[in-house]
C-alpha cells in the first residue's frame, strides 16, 4: 500500500484553525474544500440564532402553533357542542312581575302579570311573517343558525364606538328569549351559540320562527305577536294588515321608544323604522312596489293599562322603567323578564301632597260639561332635592288609566320664558357684554320696546312683548320680573347663541331636546324640554351651579344580587357666581314680578313664569334652597291628541304661568316643607349686582348708536287672539292692580300676611287685602308716554302692566 503522507513541503494544518492566506512556501487549499468549510460555519451560525433573531419564531414554530390552535378550537367546539344541551324554557317564558317601592320601602306598584298567548305559525299572515323577517333577519330561511361574520362585525362596531349592535340571527334571538335570558355575559353568549347550532340542526326554520314570534317582547306588557295584535290594534293576529304587521315588527327594535302613543316625541324615528321594514319587503320581492306606495301608517290604539297602575302609580312605574333603560342599567327586554325589586326615590308623603295640590287648585275647578275648554286641560310636575338629585315627587296626569301619556316626561310643549334665566346665567358665566361694550349684570339697561329689531345677528328678528307693550329703557332685573321678550332676545345675541345653548346643556337640558336650535328665538323658550328636564336644570341653579344628575332609582335587587347603578358624581356646571346672581333675579320675580303667587308657600323662593306659543302651555319653575319644583299646565285634545290652546279654560280668559301653576307650586311646597324651617338663600353675587333693583320708572328709550331704533308707537291691541283683553291706552291706571299693596305700604315687595296673593290669573299677584294707597291714574297721566300704558306708580313701587299682559 503506498504511503499517504503529505508530499514534501506540505505543512500539516489543525482543522480548528481558521483559514487564511497561505504563508510563504505553503500550497493553496482546493477551492471546493474552502466552500464546504464556509457553508458549514454559516449553518452553525443559523442554528445558534444570536441577537434579535432569537426573538423571532421560525416557520416551523409558527406552523406548529397554528396547528395546535386549530386543534384546540376544534376540540373546544366539539366539547361545547357535546356538553351544552338544549335546556327547558327559562323563567322569561312565563315572566314574573317587578315590584316597585317608595323610598321608605312601602309598596308603590307591581307592573302586572305577563300578557302572552301562543299561536301556531299558520295563523300568522304571511305578510306579517315577512315584515318581521324584513325588520330582523332578511336571510333567515337561507342562512345558518349562527352568523360568525355578523357577530364579529357587531362586536367590532360596538368596540369602535359605532353603537351597540346585534349580530344575532333570529335563531339566536329565539334561544335567548326562550331558553336563556337577556344578560350581556360571555357565558350566556357561548351557550347561545351552541344551543342555536343544535336547534338549527334539530328543528325546522318554521318551528324556530313560530317560537320567535311567540316569545318576543313588543311593549305594552305584550309577549308574542298575538298579545301585541290585541294590545296595539284590538284584534287577533290573523286579522292584521301588512301595514299593522310592519309596525309590530318595528317595535321589536325598541318596544317602548317606538310606541307612538306612549312616546309621541319618537314618532319620527318610529316612522323611519316602519318605512325601513316595508322597503325591505319590497327589496326581497315580498311586497309589490305599487302596493307599498299605497300603504299608510296604521295608528295604534290607545294604551289600556292594568288596573293596578291607576292614579299616579302607572306614571311613576313607566318613568322609572324609562330611566333604567335610558341609563343602560338594564335593557328593556331584561327588565321585562321581571323578578326585580326596585326601590325608587319617590317620597310617599310628598307624592301625595303633589296630587292633593293639583286636585285642590286645578282639578276641582274643572267643569268640562259647562266649559268645553276644560276638556283639554292637562298638568304635569316634578320635584327634585337639589342636593342629591333625587326625584322626590312626580305628577304625570289625572290618572294613568285615563290619560296614558306622562305629562312630566313628554317633550312636545315649548318651555317658554322659563328658559330666560339660562340666557342670563350664560351671560354671567361668559362675562358677556352688550353691543356697546357694557358688562351684563342685573342692573344693565336694555331697550324693552315691543317688536324692537335685534341687533348683531344676520337673522332678522323683532319679537313681540306680551300684550305688545313697549317698556322703554329698563334693567335686566326688571325685564326678568316682567318677562320682557325684547330684552332677552337681544341678550341671547349679545352672549352668543352657541354659548347659551352650552350653558343650558351644562345645567341639565339634554342636547337632543326637540327644537333646541341655537338662534335668537331660543331666548323665548322655543325648545321642547320636558318638565323633568327643566326641573333638573333649575336644580343646578338652586345648588349654586353644581350639577347632580337626577335619579328615580335608589336600589335595584334581584334575588340576593344588587344591580349596579350609574355614577352620579356632582360637577360644577357653571360658576357659583353665575348661578347665584341668576337666583337673586328669580327671587325678585317672586317678590316683585310675575310669580308673587308663590309667596303663599311661606318660604323664600326664586322662580320664573312662562306661557307657551298660542297659550298651549303655562309654566312655573321655582325653588327654595332645599326643594326644586316645576309645574306645567298643557292643552291637548283628549280625542285626537292634538295640542290645544288654553284660552277660556277654568273660566279664565288666559292661563298664565303665575296663575294656576304657581298656586299649585305654592300649596305643594308649603306641604312638602311643613316640617322644615324656612331657609334664606346664601348667594355669592356677581360684582356690581345689587340684591334689590331700583324702582322702574318708565321713560323714553335712549338706545346706543349701535342699537339705535325709532321710538315705538303706543301699543295697539293684538288682533285674532281669542280671550285676550285689549291693552289699556296711554296714561290709564289700572286701579287696584299694583301688587304687594296693603294700606299703601309694602315690605320688600312682599304682600303682607293676610293678603291673598293669587293674583289676576296669578300673573300680577293682585293683593286682595284692603288697599287704601293711591292707585294708578296720577302716575299714568304724569308719564304721558308709551310706557304710561303700564299703569301708575303705587306706594313707591315700580310701575307694571296689568296681569293680563304678563307671562
Amino acid at each position: 500500500m503506498s504511503d499517504q503522507s503529505p508530499p514534501p513541503g506540505w505543512t500539516p494544518r489543525d482543522p480548528d484553525t481558521s483559514a487564511g492566506p497561505p504563508s510563504a512556501g505553503q500550497p493553496r487549499q482546493p477551492a471546493g474544500e474552502k466552500q464546504s468549510r464556509r457553508a458549514a460555519k454559516k449553518a452553525e451560525r443559523k442554528r445558534k440564532r444570536t441577537g434579535w433573531r432569537r426573538l423571532v419564531p421560525t416557520w416551523r414554530m409558527v406552523l406548529a402553533a397554528v396547528v395546535l390552535l386549530g386543534l384546540l378550537v376544534v376540540g373546544a367546539f366539539v366539547a361545547g357542542y357535546l356538553l351544552v344541551h338544549i335546556p327547558p324554557a327559562n323563567a322569561a317564558a312565563t315572566a314574573q312581575s317587578n315590584l316597585y317601592l317608595y323610598a321608605d320601602g312601602s309598596q308603590l306598584a307591581r307592573d302586572g302579570e305577563v300578557n302572552r298567548v301562543n299561536v301556531p305559525l299558520s295563523q300568522i299572515p304571511r305578510t306579517v311573517q315577512e315584515a318581521v323577517l324584513a325588520a330582523e333577519d332578511r336571510d333567515f330561511y337561507s342562512e345558518r343558525a349562527v352568523d360568525p361574520k355578523a357577530m364579529v362585525r357587531a362586536a367590532w362596531n360596538t368596540a369602535t364606538g359605532k353603537g351597540t349592535q346585534s349580530g344575532s340571527t333570529i335563531t339566536q334571538q329565539y334561544v335567548k328569549n326562550y331558553y336563556l335570558g337577556q344578560e350581556q355575559t360571555i357565558k350566556r353568549k357561548v351557550k347561545e351559540f351552541f344551543i342555536a347550532i343544535k336547534l338549527g340542526r334539530e328543528e325546522s326554520k318554521d318551528y324556530i320562527l313560530e317560537g320567535y314570534l311567540n316569545t318576543s317582547y313588543f311593549g305594552r306588557n305584550a309577549y308574542g305577536i298575538q298579545a301585541a295584535a290585541q294590545a296595539y290594534y284590538g284584534k287577533d293576529v290573523d286579522k292584521l294588515t301588512t301595514a299593522e304587521g310592519a309596525y309590530l315588527a318595528t317595535l321589536l327594535n325598541s318596544p317602548s321608544a317606538f310606541d307612538v302613543v306612549a312616546h309621541p316625541q319618537s314618532r319620527e324615528r318610529a316612522l323611519a323604522r316602519w318605512n325601513y321594514v316595508l322597503d325591505g319587503m319590497v327589496k326581497k320581492q315580498w311586497l309589490p312596489a305599487a302596493e307599498r306606495a299605497a300603504i299608510r301608517f296604521p295608528e295604534p290604539g290607545k294604551v289600556r293599562p292594568a288596573a293596578g297602575l291607576s292614579g299616579q302609580r302607572g306614571y311613576l312605574v313607566e318613568a322609572v322603567k324609562d330611566y333604567i333603560v335610558e341609563q343602560k342599567i338594564l335593557d328593556e327586554k331584561t327588565l321585562a323578564e321581571g323578578g326585580y325589586r326596585i326601590t325608587t326615590t319617590i317620597d310617599k308623603s310628598r307624592e301625595n301632597a303633589f296630587v292633593e295640590a293639583v286636585d285642590e287648585k286645578m282639578v276641582s275647578e274643572l267643569d268640562p260639561e259647562k266649559r268645553k275648554a276644560d276638556r283639554v286641560v292637562r298638568a304635569g310636575g316634578v320635584s327634585i332635592d337639589p342636593a342629591t338629585g333625587k326625584v322626590v315627587a312626580m305628577y304625570g296626569g289625572i290618572d294613568y288609566t285615563k290619560q296614558y301619556v306622562n305629562n312630566a316626561t313628554r317633550h312636545d310643549y315649548q318651555v317658554a320664558s322659563t328658559f330666560k334665566p339660562f340666557v342670563f346665567a350664560s351671560a354671567v358665566e361668559n362675562d358677556s357684554r352688550t353691543q356697546d361694550g357694557r358688562l351684563i349684570t342685573p342692573n344693565t339697561v336694555y331697550n324693552g320696546d315691543n317688536k324692537r329689531r335685534v341687533v348683531g345677528t344676520r337673522t332678522p328678528y323683532a319679537p313681540e312683548n306680551e300684550g305688545q307693550i313697549s317698556y322703554g329703557n329698563i334693567t335686566v332685573n326688571t325685564a326678568t320680573d316682567l318677562s320682557v321678550n325684547a330684552v332677552f332676545a337681544q341678550m341671547v345675541v349679545d352672549v352668543g347663541t352657541a354659548k347659551v345653548k352650552k350653558t343650558a346643556i351644562d345645567l341639565g337640558i339634554p342636547e337632543d331636546t326637540p327644537n333646541f336650535d341655537a338662534g335668537p328665538a331660543m331666548a323665548l323658550g322655543t325648545m321642547q324640554a320636558s318638565v323633568l328636564d327643566m326641573t333638573q336644570a333649575y336644580a343646578t341653579l338652586a345648588d349654586h351651579g353644581r350639577h347632580t344628575p337626577y335619579t328615580l332609582v335608589e336600589k335595584i335587587e334581584k334575588g340576593d344580587a344588587d344591580i349596579h347603578l350609574p355614577d352620579r358624581t356632582p360637577k360644577q356646571a357653571i360658576s357659583r357666581e353665575a348661578a347665584d346672581t341668576t337666583t337673586s333675579m328669580l327671587v325678585s320675580v317672586v317678590d316683585n314680578g310675575t310669580g308673587t303667587a308663590a309667596l303663599a308657600a311661606g318660604h323664600p323662593a326664586a322662580g320664573k313664569t312662562g306661557t307657551g306659543e298660542l297659550d298651549r302651555s303655562a309654566w312655573f319653575a321655582a325653588y327654595t334652597p332645599d326643594l326644586v319644583t316645576v309645574v306645567s299646565m298643557m292643552g291637548q285634545d283628549p280625542d285626537t291628541g292634538a295640542l290645544e290652546s288654553l284660552y277660556g279654560a277654568l273660566g279664565e280668559a288666559r292661563i298664565g304661568g303665575g296663575g294656576y301653576p304657581a298656586r299649585i307650586w305654592a300649596q305643594y311646597t308649603k306641604s312638602a316643607l311643613e316640617n322644615s324651617d324656612p331657609l334664606d338663600f346664601d348667594l355669592d353675587l356677581q360684582p356690581g349686582a345689587a340684591p334689590s333693583p331700583p324702582p322702574f320708572v318708565p321713560g323714553s328709550p335712549e338706545p346706543s348708536e349701535e342699537e339705535s331704533t325709532p321710538q315705538s308707537p303706543a301699543p295697539p291691541s293684538r288682533p285674532n287672539r281669542p280671550g285676550r283683553p285689549t291693552p289699556p291706552t296711554a296714561g290709564q291706571g289700572q286701579g287696584g292692580r299694583s301688587q304687594g299693596q296693603d294700606q299703601g305700604q309694602t315690605t320688600g315687595g312682599r304682600t303682607p300676611e293676610g293678603g291673598d296673593t293669587t293674583g289676576d290669573q296669578g300673573d300680577a299677584g293682585t293683593s286682595a287685602g284692603t288697599s287704601t294707597g293711591s292707585t294708578g291714574t296720577s302716575a299714568g297721566a304724569t308719564t304721558g308716554s308709551t310706557a304710561g300704558a303700564l299703569g301708575g306708580v303705587t306706594g313707591g313701587l315700580r310701575s307694571r302692566p296689568p296681569s293680563e299682559y304678563l307671562e
